[in-house]
């Protein structure tokens, strides 16, 4: 029968409409006020902070909503934004330093709807409020560490190969070998420049000595740099990842720069302990020959450097250095047979190599694991750069045993710093140090009248379009409004499912262009039908023609539209980005209501009957 729906697709209809109810309304339950609390390394939250964080606030008159321990993190749900700076104060006074307090937001979505999936949109920094960074990496230190490297490549190559050598050293000019006669400095420098053939070498001599320099190419250099800077990117995704910021921007900027934003935290201290670790870690001999008195005065041999020990004490260590973190490729904190904490080490292949060679050749020695790390130091320098310190202590010194392969542990750490080091090392060790060269916080205030104002311009044009489709097309203008009714709340189902989709201001346009772009196809229906009622066609004819032959029309027009906003997705950076995702979103769920939805109530009322009117 002509405008008859199957059941089958009805069903389907009403599925679609309630699966997108269902996903948006996490959304109607907003977020409460919260107090987030995380330890630093020395410490821990446990059950027992948890019980005395509720002591303290209880004493003080701060009800509590909620308290949610999970993952080694705090979180306290008040009920408003007074008791929310209340409970920080209190919560920070009774906690020390020991423990980092942050202001936060959680959404309120209740237990059963999250058991079933159930969440909000994630807003983004311009509506939910948080912290802006932009960082710069230090490229100097990236070509230093490049160098390093270079230096211990050369010195295992020329071993490898026989060629005597009587020095090596980093200048001004390059890395400089010393030979004894000009013989060998050809064969070297034929040798390596099979090796390392990004590199530009130059020889000479000097109060009879013969010297190779070796400096990197400008192609290498300019490699080496964007090599830095992606991996920075990499790492510091990783680590936001792993710490639990939802919805992070971390994107570059320039050659040497990275944006960071991340909503919802309103704490930049707590945001620095993120992005600022930069923790690495350095596998090295021990030089077992130095003399302890001396070394403690710091006379130690050209090879050699004195480093503190983390349980008291110095270590003198060889400057070569055996094995970095670059080469990991997870860690994970376990337990030995004692129940002492340790972390376990994979390698990837070229690790797991040059880490057995090593250890093949030094077992019985004992080696130590140097950790590396920087922090804001609260100064700044000349350019207005922060200045950053570097942290460098031996955490373990342990003698080679067996030659060690691609899996091992480091051990002489507290349960809390083996979890800590494993997390940044799982996650990636930064190339290179990098400093905040600009740091924003916006407010949650702002981004709530930003919210209000992006609601009120929604509501306004939605409420123009209603009026206007129910007075011109009449029936039919009721329908098309249902449909774009459920297109909005479709729009916010599918965006508050997608864990990647985040709104934004420009977002909000979007979804205020989607109001109209989604009437458009019942305009292009519902003036199809009456060009085909007015050439003399029955209503049932005219209602399928309608359908049937403005369909093509609203598909090209919504398909050039949405590979619009595919590509300002896959070239546009964030506000870009939220318009072309809430877009794309639009344009989709619009042509489902518009032409199906429409279509089913039609069929349903009208369809199949004998009318000699429509009320359009």
């Amino acid at each position: 029968m002509l405008n008859k729906y199957p059941m089958w697709k009805n069903l389907m209809v009403m599925i679609v409409i309630a699966v997108g109810c269902f996903y948006a309304m996490p959304n109607l339950f907003g977020e409460d006020h919260a107090v987030q609390v995380v330890a630093t390394r020395s410490a821990e939250v446990t059950v027992t902070t948890q019980s005395n964080i509720t002591a303290v606030l209880e004493s003080k008159g701060i009800a509590i909503k909620r308290s949610e321990l999970e993952n080694g993190q705090l979180l306290v749900r008040v009920s408003d934004p007074e008791q929310q700076l209340l409970a920080k104060e209190a919560i920070a006074e009774a906690l020390g330093n020991n423990y980092t307090v942050a202001l936060n937001l959680a959404p309120a979505t209740p237990e059963w709807l999250e058991a079933l999936g159930g969440s909000p949109m994630k807003l983004g920094l311009d509506l939910r409020g948080g912290v802006h960074f932009l960082m710069e990496v230090d490229m100097g230190e990236a070509l230093r560490k490049m160098e390093e490297a270079k230096i211990a490549d050369f010195r295992s190559q020329l071993r490898e190969e026989k060629i005597r050598y009587a020095g090596i050293r980093k200048t001004p000019k390059g890395i400089e070998i010393k030979f004894r006669d000009a013989e060998t400095v050809g064969v070297a420098e034929r040798f390596l420049k099979t090796k390392s053939n990004d590199m530009v070498y130059s020889d000479g001599s000097r109060d009879g000595n013969f010297f190779l320099v070796a400096d990197m190419s400008d192609a290498y250099i300019k490699q080496v740099k964007e090599e830095a800077l992606q991996q920075n990117i990499t790492t510091i995704r990783n680590r936001v990842n792993e710490l639990g910021v939802a919805e992070p921007v971390v994107q570059r900027q320039g050659a040497e720069r990275i944006i960071v934003e991340l909503p919802g935290v309103q704490d930049t201290a707590r945001a620095k302990d993120i992005l600022g670790a930069t923790a690495s870690i350095e596998f090295r001999m021990v030089d077992d020959k130095a003399d302890a008195a001396a070394a403690a005065s710091g006379r130690v041999s050209a090879a050699s450097e004195v480093y503190p020990r983390r349980d008291g004490g110095i270590a003198v260590l060889r400057k070569e250095v055996m094995l970095t973190g670059d080469h990991i490729t997870g860690a994970q904190p376990t337990f030995d047979e004692y129940s002492r904490p340790q972390v376990a080490i994979n390698l990837d292949a070229k690790g797991g190599n040059i880490f057995s060679n090593v250890t093949k050749d030094n077992i019985g020695k004992p080696m130590a694991t140097l950790f590396i790390e920087y922090k804001d130091s609260g100064l700044r320098n000349p350019d207005g750069t922060v200045k950053m310190t570097k942290i460098e202590e031996v955490i373990s010194v342990a003698t080679i045993q067996a030659r060690l392969g691609r899996n091992f542990v480091i051990t002489g750490l507290e349960h809390k710093e083996a979890q800590s080091l494993a997390l940044l090392l799982r996650a990636g060790a930064l190339i290179a140090p990098v400093t905040i060269v600009e740091e924003r916080t916006i407010g949650p205030s702002l981004g709530a009248e930003n919210i209000q104002n992006g609601m009120q311009a929604m509501i306004f044009g939605l409420a123009i379009v209603l009026v206007f489709m129910l007075v011109y097309y009449r029936a039919f203008g009721f329908i098309a409004n249902l449909a774009l009714l459920a297109n909005l709340v479709m729009v916010v189902g599918v965006m508050s499912m997608i864990p990647g989709a985040v709104l934004t201001l420009p977002g909000i346009a979007g979804m205020v262009l989607t109001v109209g772009m989604a009437v458009d196809g019942n305009v292009l229906i519902y003036e199809r039908i009456r060009e085909e009622l007015l050439a003399g066609r029955s209503v049932q004819q005219a209602i399928h023609e309608g359908y049937a032959n403005a369909f093509s029309t609203i598909a090209d027009a919504n398909i050039t539209t949405f590979m619009t906003a595919l590509i300002l997705f896959a070239v546009g950076t964030g506000a870009v980005k939220g318009f072309a995702v809430t877009l794309m979103i639009g344009i989709a769920t619009s042509m489902f209501t518009a032409i199906v939805g429409t279509r089913s109530i039609v069929n349903a009322l009208w369809g199949g009957k004998r009318l000699k009117t429509l009320s359009i």
